[in-house]
């Protein structure tokens, strides 16, 4: 029978058991943190000025104050006023109208009656963006018995004539498929009391501006108008004098502050490490949720593969995907299923992810607009957030002018290395709060277990293990030096001195391309800088020669030139590389200068005579030229060739000349 001691361990090995059990067992066993019951409880003093039934709703939701849009469209003087109202993204302009317009819609009432046909419209650019605001509507006029219903395109047009018919308090849609409805009959507007247009800029880039006005036209003449938008363009102005009547202008107050919560961070790569980036960005941070843009529909397809394959917990969201697909893709965002959205330009308006903590731009922004819109998705209401720009090489000076027009300073920097994401790991692994619970009477007996059977040390080294294994990989990357706009900014063309002779310290490569390959230093030099991360101020002279290149390049950078070239020792196009120990010998022949002018390989390029028939000497003089480039067209040889070539016989002098044909008379 085997005898049982008691074992006296360290508080921090018995910790470490703890949380190994708790982590096999199931994350239902692990409790972040204790919930406080005071958190969600404020006073109604908060809310002074809010329909009562819309403060429960609030209270309920856990609010504790309002923000300033919110504060703004509560003002005596806009009550029952029509508004022009701009505020930043991520506001609560949603929720700001929702309390503007209820004291319309109750009219003193504490309640709706049943529904009916709708008695107030709201207007949105998109589909994602509508069905947020009917669930932001939803629980806002939940405790006032309202009936939201949404009408936006790409969803089944029969279920909303139903809904429509059956009866609603409040619509929301899109504006084709609201002036669909209008058409064919089946949403009357007839008893409208407000109509809202959220996003109202947006809609008229979109194109949506006859549906708009159609729209605006179909709703009774005494209604209230509302007009929310992140800028106020002249056509914004114009369609706001148009149908709305005396309206009031609101600009939220810290509008001119706007992304402030954000911090931006420009990250300087390689060209062949775009995607190898983002996937450490990605690992650094660990955001709860991330959204990556892409320009293009290929791009997103491409890493959400690529992601996939990495154990990422990712979904796409573009526009080639239906409504039904898109809708599951945000809900698997929302509730955890997934982390990480690979998105086109379609979702940088509009939506709403309460734990989005990280933007990252794989394709930079086409103009300073977008990049405010995509990066507005994350530092709302009061939260902080992380906007990432990935930028090429090739791409530096854009990105900075990108982010000069857009108002904006960010922190240029490398992306993180490997080494950084795995130090990173370390450090949340030894904050995880489950360290600072004590242990269970349950966990006690089966920890003592693990303890004795494999010491404290290969359990701590099991549970490193399990929360090392279930993440993917950092990437290593090529290490470039960082732009900084300040003190890095490459030559400009006048500035660059024609000749590289005062280049310093230099190492001398090889490159086994030339003129005969159709070789020139206006493809080389991008070439050199997109795919090993140098810049033009990192190369001097040029040499070419016929089969080969020589290229200087400053010794600092020597190194990182040669290992981009991978353990092939190659570039682009199947160009090996050679490193030169000192100078290259420029003497041979051949060797020309990118500058200078092709020999000439006309007449005169041989001795006379040397290509007589029956007469050639070995002796003769050899000539510099043509030993240059033997296979070159000899054109006095084709000449005496024609020469000496007898005609055709019909075509001489003494063949039978051939009758002519006299056409008949």
């Amino acid at each position: 029978m085997r005898s049982t001691r008691t074992v006296q361990w360290p508080p921090h090995a018995v910790r470490t058991a703890k949380s190994y059990v708790r982590r096999q067992t199931g994350p239902g066993m692990c409790s972040m943190a204790s919930t406080n019951p005071e958190f969600r409880k404020s006073k109604m003093s908060n809310f002074e000025g809010i329909v009562p039934a819309l403060a429960v709703a609030l209270e309920k939701r856990g609010f504790t104050a309002l923000t300033p849009v919110q504060r703004a469209v509560l003002a005596p003087e806009l009550a029952g006023a029509d508004a022009l109202v701009s505020a930043q993204t991520g506001s609560g302009k949603t929720v700001a109208f929702g309390l503007a317009l209820a004291p319309t819609l109750l009219e003193g009432e504490e309640r709706f009656a049943a529904a009916a046909t709708p008695v107030a419209l709201a207007v949105a650019p998109t589909r994602e963006l509508a069905l947020q605001v009917r669930r932001e509507l939803e629980w806002l006029y939940e405790p006032t018995g309202a009936t939201v219903a949404s009408c936006v395109g790409g969803m089944d047009m029969r279920s909303e004539r139903r809904a429509l018919e059956r009866g609603a308090h409040i619509v929301v849609g899109t504006p084709g498929r609201l002036r669909d409805h209008i058409t064919r009959g089946s949403l009357d507007m007839s008893t409208l009391k407000a109509v809202v247009l959220d996003e109202a800029d947006e809609m008229l880039d979109l194109g949506f501006r006859e549906d708009l006005e159609f729209i605006l036209q179909a709703a009774p003449a005494e209604r209230r108008t509302l007009m929310f938008s992140a800028t106020v363009p002249q056509a914004i102005a114009t369609l706001a004098k148009s149908y709305q009547r005396d309206a009031m202008r609101i600009s939220a107050p810290g509008e001119e502050r706007q992304h402030l919560d954000i911090e931006y961070r420009a990250l300087n790569v390689a060209q062949a490490d775009r995607e190898n980036a983002i996937i450490n960005v990605l690992r650094y941070y660990e955001a709860k949720n991330a959204l990556v843009f892409c320009n293009t529909r290929a791009a997103v397809n491409h890493l959400t593969a690529r992601f996939n394959n990495r154990n990422f917990s990712v979904v796409a969201l573009s526009g080639e995907l239906s409504q039904n697909e898109r809708s599951h893709a945000l809900q698997a965002m929302r509730d955890g299923r997934a982390r990480v959205c690979i998105a086109t330009d379609v979702a940088a308006r509009g939506i709403d992810l309460p734990n989005l903590e990280l933007v990252v731009h794989a394709d930079l922004p086409t103009n300073p607009e977008t990049l405010l819109h995509r990066s507005g998705r994350t530092g709302r209401a009061g939260r902080k957030g992380v906007s990432a720009l990935i930028v090429p090489n090739s791409a530096r000076r854009r990105a900075e002018r990108l982010l000069q027009n857009a108002g904006l300073k960010a922190t240029w920097a490398s992306p993180p290395s490997a080494d950084d994401v795995l130090r990173r790991d370390d450090e949340r692994i030894l904050a995880d709060p489950s360290f600072d619970e004590a242990v269970n009477e349950d966990e006690r007996d089966f920890v003592a277990t693990l303890l004795e059977r494999h010491g404290a040390e290969q359990v701590a080294a099991a549970f490193v293990r399990l929360c090392r294994g279930s993440r993917s990989a950092p990437e290593e990357l090529i290490d470039i030096a960082p732009f900084s706009p300040s003190n890095d900014r490459p030559a400009r063309r006048d500035e660059a001195p024609g000749r590289r002779d005062d280049f310093g310290d230099s190492v001398w490569f090889s490159l086994s391309v030339g003129r005969r390959q159709n070789a020139e230093p206006r493809w080389l030099i991008p070439m050199l800088c997109r795919t090993t991360g140098i810049s033009k101020r990192e190369i001097g002279a040029i040499k070419m020669q016929p089969e080969e290149t020589f290229v200087q390049i400053a010794a600092d950078w020597a190194d990182r030139f040669f290992e981009a070239t991978g353990p092939h020792r190659k570039l682009q196009d199947n160009i090996k590389v050679r490193r030169i120990d000192g100078t290259p010998d420029l003497s041979r022949a051949g060797y020309q200068s990118p500058k200078q002018k092709k020999p000439h390989r006309g007449k005169g390029s041989f001795e006379k005579g040397s290509f007589e028939k029956g007469s050639f000497d070995r002796n003769a003089p050899r000539n510099k030229a043509a030993d240059a480039n033997p296979w070159a067209p000899r054109d006095d040889r084709k000449r005496a060739g024609k020469k000496d070539k007898p005609k055709s016989p019909k075509a001489g002098a003494d063949a039978p000349r051939k009758p002519k044909k006299t056409p008949p008379r």
